[in-house]
């Protein structure tokens, strides 16, 4: 065996020349995929300077150094790269994308909080946008929660100052205003923690919505985050 099982260390051989060339490419490779943390799984070109210990996931298509490594882990190293194949059950935090995410054996799922043998599974999401307040009473996003999602709360603080004739706000979706915070204040760094006494079921997308309080909205911008679980069908 000339390489480690899980991680593909390569190991030292009987009266090996140069040892420290093969220690310092398992350390190299071990730097990388222990507490991984990717780049991006969705750039196809590899970046022209190469930083070691910079660690991308390879997408399908991708071209140069990368090419026919779809799939891989690809790991920064003396000016080139080191690929792995990733193994069911490793972790990663995917950086661009703000989410922990486990291989199931074929694919990266974000989020997962438990896999089944038959990939079932329960994940835990955060959707997240900054949304820029519209004149007027109330203010709807895009679309924040998916379909058949869990809500357990949503999380909200002013982040450019909200302007208008309103005392204050209130954040909701439509049918249930004010469900995630009321009396929310106006200034740069008001907040709200909106956590539902009971996760909500929603089995359709939907928006959230700011609703003005004593007045009418006319500008300003709130960042929004909304928490909800999903689970995941075995396959087939």
């Amino acid at each position: 065996m000339s390489n480690t099982k899980q991680l593909g260390l390569p190991l030292l051989q009987p009266a090996q020349a140069q040892k420290h060339v093969t220690v310092n490419a398992a350390l190299a490779r071990l730097d990388g995929l222990v507490n991984m943390t990717i780049v991006s799984r969705s750039v196809a070109i590899p970046p022209a300077a190469v930083i070691d210990g910079a660690v991308y996931g390879v997408p399908p298509g991708a071209v140069n150094d990368w090419a026919g490594r779809d799939g891989q882990i690809a790991i920064g190293t003396n000016g080139g790269w080191d690929f792995a194949l990733p193994r069911r059950g490793w972790r990663a935090t995917i950086l661009d994308e703000g989410a922990v995410a486990i291989f199931d054996g074929s694919a990266w799922r974000n989020g997962m909080l438990t896999l089944s043998p038959g990939n079932a599974g329960l994940s835990a999401h955060v959707a997240e946008l900054d949304h820029t307040v519209m004149a007027g009473a109330v203010s709807t996003t895009p679309v924040m929660i998916p379909a058949d999602s869990v809500v357990i709360g949503a999380t909200a603080r002013v982040i450019s100052a909200i302007a208008g004739t309103l005392a204050s706000w209130s954040l909701g979706n439509p049918g249930a205003p004010g469900r995630f915070g009321t009396g929310i204040g106006t200034a740069a760094g008001s907040f709200a923690r909106g956590v539902l006494g009971q996760p909500t079921a929603f089995y359709l997308p939907e928006v959230l919505q700011l609703d003005a309080v004593g007045g009418t909205f006319s500008g300003g911008a709130v960042r929004i985050a909304v928490h909800y679980l999903e689970i995941a069908l075995p396959d087939v």
